[in-house]
């Protein structure tokens, strides 16, 4: 018994041997670690200690990873990439440097003006002056992350802002080339040379051949030395003045067409008696017209004399016309809330025909000066607020609010916030507002509370 206590007793101590033997030079190798990080940090403070490998953990205190490694120092005079494998960058020698604010040392958007520690006690680190600065306005995105995300952006400059304004219009008569027939005095129409409705006339063409007791007095007269502005105030024409200066006296006279164009009404029958002022014909000139367009309200304010826009009829909707503004009515329809715009357009050829449907585009904004702009794509609206996104480079970029005029061709107006010369975000504003709005939420969160 005693035998077999002894061999067990000797068993335990050489075990005991073995281990303090085999741990001896991990305690040496430990311990030549720390002496070596502190112979390198010297006077240095340390500010915190991160990962050896390199991976996103920190910790205000020295510790051990799972693999018993030594957590490494980060000194106050280091700054510190916290993508995982960040390197080191550490400041170049030349002097003493000047300190412009303190950052947060986990990274955080949250800086201070003179020293301070966070909410885990550890001290904020300076940046110097010549260092790339966050002044808590800017964005900052990797750039590899801004080129896989296929962002775009466009220099700021001062453009014509072109509106098109659509409305739906009527082709109506050009109510300053109808002229209308009628006589000066009762008459009889002996012989009609126009008895269609739709004939087309020219100036000077034969209408009818009237008599009229009044006229044939007047010619008396003339004969008889009287004046020939009798004549004329009854309407004759002057080719018939000139026959009875010569000596003849005709009995009845042709009425000539006063006006080229369509007889679009007739009201006179072979051997019917007129009074003085019936209206026998009405002829209307085709070659211009007008479409009357409903414009809506809001679009009014756009709208001046002489607006250039097209107007495209149904039958011919590959023939646009082009036309303008040479009208805006003064009052508005309450049923549609619309106004009626004129506007003159050439028909030529005849294409054109009364109370076709029309419709007109016209684009506002072709006289005006131009004026800084933004394409609308770069705008950033929350409803109540309309931000842009002001490139800075190497991938910072600042949100800025702007006051927003005009809108057209695919352009905003901007009255306030940038200048000529800036550059926008014009595509994937969404990644950066993403990084904006985080940015804004960590700021919330590292602020202290108010005190109560």
């Amino acid at each position: 018994m005693r035998t077999a206590t002894l061999l067990a007793f000797g068993v335990i101590i050489g075990a005991a041997a073995g281990y303090w033997f085999a741990r001896a030079p991990m305690l040496d190798a430990s311990s030549a670690v720390e002496q070596a990080t502190a112979a390198a940090a010297g006077d240095r403070k340390t500010i915190y200690y991160r990962d050896p490998s390199g991976a996103p953990f920190w910790s205000a205190e020295p510790k051990k990873d799972a693999s018993g490694r030594d957590y490494l120092p980060v000194f106050e005079d280091e700054e510190i990439s916290f993508e995982p494998g960040g390197k080191k960058q550490v400041p170049t020698a030349g002097g003493p440097r000047k300190i412009l604010y303190y950052r947060n040392p986990m990274g955080l958007p949250d800086t201070s003006p003179v020293p301070k520690k966070d909410w885990m006690g550890m001290d904020y680190i300076p940046v110097y002056q010549g260092e790339e600065q966050d002044d808590g306005k800017t964005v900052k995105v990797s750039l590899d992350k801004v080129q896989r995300s296929g962002v775009r952006t466009e220099a700021v400059e001062a453009r014509v802002i072109l509106r098109p304004v659509r409305a739906v219009g009527t082709v109506m008569h050009d109510e300053s080339r109808l002229t209308v027939v009628a006589m000066r005095s009762d008459a009889y129409i002996e012989e009609l040379f126009v008895s269609k409705t739709g004939q087309h006339i020219h100036a000077g063409d034969p209408l009818f051949r009237v008599y009229s007791p009044d006229i044939v007095s007047a010619q008396i007269d003339l004969r008889n030395g009287g004046a020939e502005q009798r004549l004329r105030n009854l309407g004759v024409p002057e080719s018939h003045i000139r026959e009875v200066r010569a000596g003849k006296n005709p009995m009845s006279l042709v009425w000539p067409a006063p006006a080229t164009g369509d007889v679009i009404e007739k009201r006179v029958i072979n051997g019917q008696k007129v009074k003085a002022g019936d209206e026998l014909y009405r002829i209307a000139d085709h070659t211009h017209l007008w479409i009357i367009a409903d414009v809506a309200e809001s679009d009014l304010p756009a709208l001046k004399i002489g607006t250039r826009g097209t107007v495209s009829v149904r039958a011919y909707p590959a023939q646009p016309v082009e036309g303008e503004v040479t009208f805006i009515y003064p009052e508005l329809r309450a049923e549609t809330r619309t106004a009626r715009v004129r506007i003159e357009v050439p028909n030529p050829d005849g294409r054109l025909k009364i109370d076709m449907y029309a419709d007109v585009m016209l684009q506002v904004g072709a006289n005006e000066q131009p004026a800084i702009a933004v394409p609308a794509s770069a705008v950033i609206d929350s409803g109540t607020r309309q931000v842009v996104l002001i490139v800075k480079g190497e991938g910072r970029f600042e949100p800025r609010a702007v006051k927003l005029g005009r809108r057209g061709d695919g352009y905003v107006e901007v009255l306030e916030g940038v200048t000529g010369g800036e550059e926008v975000v014009t595509a994937a504003t969404f990644l950066i507002d993403a990084e904006s709005n985080l940015k804004a939420a960590l700021q919330a969160f590292t602020q202290p509370e108010p005190p109560k």
